[in-house]
């Protein structure tokens, strides 16, 4: 097992995970009765990374969410007042605007992995799993098995586009898992008319950034490197074709150096990156809760290239070709994510991507 944290935000990603629903070319489909659910129709049914079917004869009223990732898809669609308990909750001014507000309200179970006696004990009619596999002999620590939680009323389901990533069939190259996880949750939740305007939105945006720069041929378009500041810089830990942050980058017209990997994340070595000598970087560092705070993050991410004798040379280094988003709304599935590409692009393309 391995643990990522992102602002207070952890990924635990299991191999040997079967992603049926998560095949290749970065393509998902919707789960079997979701769309149904835009006009409050029930019963409607969700499927797991093993196809496994979840059936819900209502919305989902108590809900406790594993991390932060869920915690905001779940405001965003304005089901905050269903969210009882969270673990890993997000750090304080990690979220835009009123949203930040509303996740502080929200009971923290854990600051971590929310003990197993602990979420049994919630009181819960639906735990929303943002990254732990299923069936395979653990999870996120001392997980519940299935039959826990069915012990307990407590529906189990996850966030595919995360939760498949691991062994997804080809890279990810678009955001339809993304907006499917988004889907399925207005759908358990009731909240399908607005899971489809925040779907719809995200598509407008990447839509427009497509028509501007989504003809330009593979071999001219910049390449692009991922710099996982926080997760260490001895050994460079970057993003393969299966992580979302692959999807971001190709559909804001780049060309992520390392989406040959065959994984979600993979440690590298920096002769790796020279060898790649991106065009771009991303100073992918994780929200520090503020702007003061994540200016000063990046800087010291700048100034580490600058300063590290087998960076310095890199031509995105010498050129000062950075740009300066967070990890979190790069990395981890969500709306945020439209905003990554839209972003991107105007960086790579100025002048061809209009204002949102």
């Amino acid at each position: 097992m391995r643990s990522r944290v992102w602002g207070g935000t952890a990924a635990v990603v299991l191999g040997g995970l079967l992603a049926a629903g998560c095949g290749g070319g970065g393509k998902d489909t919707a789960d079997e009765g979701a769309e149904k659910a835009g006009s409050g129709d029930y019963p409607v049914s969700v499927t797991d990374c093993m196809g496994a079917k979840t059936t819900f004869s209502g919305p989902s009223k108590k809900i406790v969410t594993s991390n932060a990732a869920s915690l905001e898809l779940l405001l965003r669609l304005g089901a905050g007042d269903r969210i009882i308990g969270t673990g890993f909750p997000p750090g304080e001014g990690t979220l835009p605007g009123a949203l930040d507000a509303e996740a502080r309200k929200v009971k923290v179970l854990s600051k971590n992995v929310i003990p197993k006696e602990k979420l049994l004990g919630s009181g819960a009619d639906l735990y929303i799993d943002t990254f732990a596999s299923m069936n395979m002999g653990g999870g996120m620590g001392d997980a519940p098995t299935e039959e826990e939680f069915k012990a307990t009323g407590i529906k189990h389901i996850y966030l595919k586009s995360t939760a498949c990533a691991a062994q997804r069939k080809g890279p990810v190259t678009d955001l339809s898992a993304v907006e499917n996880d988004i889907t399925s949750l207005g759908a358990v939740t009731g909240t399908s008319a607005r899971a489809k305007k925040l779907v719809a939105g995200m598509k407008e945006k990447v839509n427009a950034v497509q028509k501007a720069v989504g003809g330009t041929p593979e071999g001219k378009r910049p390449t692009y490197f991922f710099f996982d500041y926080d997760a260490g810089t001895q050994q460079p830990t970057v993003v393969c074709g299966r992580q979302v942050a692959n999807a971001v980058i190709t559909l804001g017209g780049a060309r992520n150096v390392f989406a040959g990997c065959d994984a979600d994340y993979k440690q590298v070595g920096w002769e790796d990156v020279i060898a790649k000598n991106p065009d771009w970087i991303q100073l992918g560092v994780r929200d520090r809760g503020g702007e003061a705070a994540n200016e000063k993050a990046f800087d010291a991410a700048e100034k580490w290239l600058r300063s590290n004798a087998a960076t310095k040379g890199l031509k995105a280094v010498e050129e000062g070709h950075f740009l300066r988003i967070g990890s979190e709304r790069t990395t981890i599935a969500g709306v945020r994510n439209a905003d990554t590409v839209e972003e991107i692009a105007k960086t790579l393309y100025p002048g061809k991507v209009g204002p949102s």
